[in-house]
């Protein structure tokens, strides 16, 4: 999951949100509100809701200390992390591979519930260093009301994710446990993904059950998490299909070797009208004086304002190819195919020794994935 706002760098980590998040966040600052003045009446409006506030941020700290600890690991055994992205049901380190082996797997998957757990007992042994008491039921000071319940839904995130539904953590350490067992990363994957979409049904399941027959709004929840842990199975299934699938295929296999061409004094109103629109390509080699200078897309078109495009050439707004992100003809096609989804690309150019060999589309990708799937069934 990309970020979709980015808060800087950690540890050398880009960290950011997804909008998705502001959902959960506000909801969580509303029902601390509420659950607070619940707890004591007596606490002021100001009290209550700068105690929820606090409690939130907190919340959501912790969820960056999880997934730090995921980030640490997968970088201790070799696995580049790209960013953590926090969104509506938690939070995700981006790790750029799989594991290569099953105990790197193990432990990135167990870390996170052990910090989980950790800080959990950590807030609750403040609160109770400060006189609270669980036996004594409500904390006497808003400040112990909301690490109580820090510690406590911590705790109760920790066993969650210890759940076996992958790709949650409890479903990554029953893929590497099956990993260690049968060596088949892929074989392995497959057993987690259909347990992980087992535990899905159950919620989805449960939680319509508790909607219409208990009327408990918490059962819509319920529900969401188990439609998104489903959708999460199965798309992390077909993403390490796929990289196996891709393993032994090079980018000299599928790319376009003829690029379409556009002289450099070609402008963009031109560029869009004759080229663009007419042959629905997105992607042109740039020529000057003869030989190929650049690349230019619909992307470069669209940074233009549409009333300065006759004035505009296409030399004039083309990406040099010394300043492209391209691959080079012997790139694995499934290393390709990462970095264009992790940049957001649609098509890289495939460069050899400065010179344009052709370019790679996700379209081609696709196309070769498709192939495979419908030999395979046939």
């Amino acid at each position: 999951m990309h970020p979709n706002i980015k808060l800087g760098r950690l540890f050398g980590i880009d960290v950011g949100i997804h909008y998705s998040w502001f959902i959960i966040a506000f909801l969580i600052f509303l029902s601390l509100a509420s659950q607070f003045q619940a707890v004591n009446p007596r606490w002021g409006q100001a009290t209550t809701w700068t105690l929820a506030a606090i409690t939130a941020l907190l919340f959501f700290a912790s969820i960056l200390a999880h997934e730090f600890l995921h980030a640490a690991v997968a970088k201790a055994r070799g696995m580049p992390v790209r960013s953590i992205t926090l969104f509506a049901l938690g939070g995700v380190a981006n790790i750029e591979r799989e594991p290569a082996d099953p105990k790197s797997e193990f432990w990135m998957a167990i870390a996170g519930p052990i910090t989980s757990a950790v800080v959990g007992l950590f807030f609750l042994a403040i609160a109770w260093i400060a006189g609270w008491r669980p036996e004594s039921g409500t904390p006497p000071e808003p400040l112990w009301a909301g690490l109580v319940w820090l510690g406590y839904i911590k705790i109760l995130l920790a066993l969650f994710n210890l759940i076996p539904g992958y790709p949650l953590d409890g479903g990554r350490v029953l893929r590497s446990i099956i990993w260690a067992i049968n060596r088949d990363l892929v074989r392995a994957t497959r057993i987690a993904a259909r347990v992980g979409h087992g535990v899905a049904v159950v919620f989805i399941v449960l939680g319509f059950f508790r909607f219409f027959w208990q009327g408990s709004f918490g059962g819509l929840w319920l529900a969401f998490i188990g439609w998104f842990l489903a959708n999460a199975s199965v798309a992390s299934y077909a993403s390490v299909e796929s990289s196996t699938v891709l393993a032994n295929v090079r980018v000299r296999d599928v790319m376009s070797q003829v690029c379409p061409t556009i002289d450099g004094n070609v402008n963009l109103r031109t560029f869009a009208e004759d080229y663009l629109l007419r042959t629905g390509r997105r992607c042109f080699v740039v020529l000057r004086n003869g030989r190929g200078s650049g690349l230019i897309t619909i992307n470069e078109l669209k940074k233009v304002e549409r009333d300065r495009w006759p004035f505009v050439t296409v030399s004039e707004v083309a990406r040099p190819f010394d300043s492209l992100r391209a691959v080079t003809p012997d790139t694995p096609l499934s290393e390709a195919l990462e970095f264009m989804v992790r940049e957001d690309l649609n098509q890289l150019p495939v460069i050899e020794n400065g010179v344009i060999r052709g370019v790679i589309n996700r379209s081609d990708v696709l196309q070769v994935l498709q192939t495979r799937a419908e030999l395979k069934a046939a």
